[in-house]
């Protein structure tokens, strides 16, 4: 007996139609190629709480990933809450250096989710813990067992404390592909630091070119895009994030600017963080229409043309005006008897120099 086609169909577009509804969003998350600021000193939004630091959420391939968590831990999670992100739905996290403007939200996230894996930079004594050979300092056995470490007889390998000791951190050595696409850039970073930091950059694999998403760049953008460069062989599509030229004179921007436009040929720039404002302008001078806004709350779009969507109802622009200076300044002042700028972290008591911090 042969099925009757036509009591079949109801059926079969019921199938289809319940298929088509699971299969949209699981396509429509694949698809999502954005960035997402978390975490900023200047931005448009009026939901979201400025403040010195950075992070950004990073929708790509598939994957969730939080980079840096900002300079502070109730701010943060503040900000989390109203784009309204679950961290719990994480992949993985990069913090790119030891920093308290980069990781002090680290407090909100082991109490949302304290088992995601923290991809951190590996330094001896490091905030992020460490381990070394107990053979790592030097012997004097001439000494009475009282006046020695560990009465002469050191374990075979020491590990040292960190903030978060409920951390799942996975410690970097070396520039690696840690997902398919996904590279970790490792180096140190001696560019305006008190002492060399090691610091990771995120590179992202796409077909319009490597996205590098960069915490300060302490080891100077030029040397994060030609590693990058040599890690990938691929042209730079966009670099997006704190690019340190804040202590950097004038000349010396301009110089870093034209390297990056016309020897590394990159793209398109979203600088942000600790960028400073003649930085800010005089990248924008450099790019054009190339310079991608990235305030706070913003979402800066991937694809062969990239593009920086404002926070709904405020309108798209694309560099800083007015109102992001006010913002960015009120956190960079200057003291009453030392002209040299300061970065006030939580108040005037608590306020330092630049010199001493970059």
């Amino acid at each position: 007996m042969k099925p009757n086609l036509s009591s079949l169909l109801p059926g079969f577009w019921l199938l289809a139609g319940v298929m088509a509804m699971t299969a949209a969003p699981a396509q429509a998350e694949s698809q999502t190629a954005q960035i997402t600021v978390l975490y900023d000193a200047f931005g448009k939004t009026s939901t979201m709480q400025k403040d010195w630091g950075f992070s950004a959420y990073i929708e790509y391939g598939g994957k969730r990933i939080l980079f840096d968590t900002g300079n502070n831990a109730e701010i943060f999670a503040h900000n989390v809450k109203a784009k309204g992100i679950d961290l719990k739905k994480l992949d993985f996290v990069v913090v790119s250096h030891r920093h308290g403007d980069h990781t002090s939200g680290l407090n909100y996230l082991m109490t949302v989710n304290p088992k995601v894996k923290i991809y951190v930079p590996k330094e001896n004594f490091g905030v992020f813990g460490a381990a070394l050979p107990g053979t790592f300092y030097k012997r004097d056995e001439s000494l009475p067992p009282e006046m020695r470490y560990f009465d002469g007889k050191p374990p075979e390998r020491l590990r040292f404390g960190t903030p978060w000791p409920e951390g799942n951190f996975t410690w970097v050595t070396e520039s690696t592909e840690i997902a398919p696409g996904f590279h970790l850039i490792l180096l140190k970073g001696p560019w305006g630091v008190d002492l060399d930091v090691m610091e990771i950059s995120l590179a992202i694999d796409t077909p319009d070119g490597t996205v590098v998403v960069v915490g300060c760049s302490h080891p100077t953008l030029e040397k994060i895009v030609e590693t990058t460069k040599k890690a990938i062989d691929q042209p730079i599509l966009l670099v997006f994030g704190g690019t340190h030229l804040l202590p950097a004179k004038p000349d010396e921007i301009q110089r870093i600017a034209t390297s990056l436009r016309d020897t590394w040929k990159v793209a398109w720039i979203a600088p942000v963080h600790c960028t400073g404002e003649p930085a800010f302008a005089i990248l924008k001078k450099n790019f054009g229409d190339h310079y991608v806004y990235a305030g706070l709350g913003t979402t800066v779009t991937l694809g062969k043309t990239v593009k920086s969507m404002a926070e709904a109802g405020q309108p798209q622009i694309q560099a800083m005006n007015e109102q992001d200076l006010r913002s960015y300044r009120a956190l960079l002042a200057t003291s009453d008897d030392n002209p040299e700028p300061v970065l006030a972290f939580g108040g005037p008591e608590l306020r330092t120099p630049l010199s001493q911090l970059y």
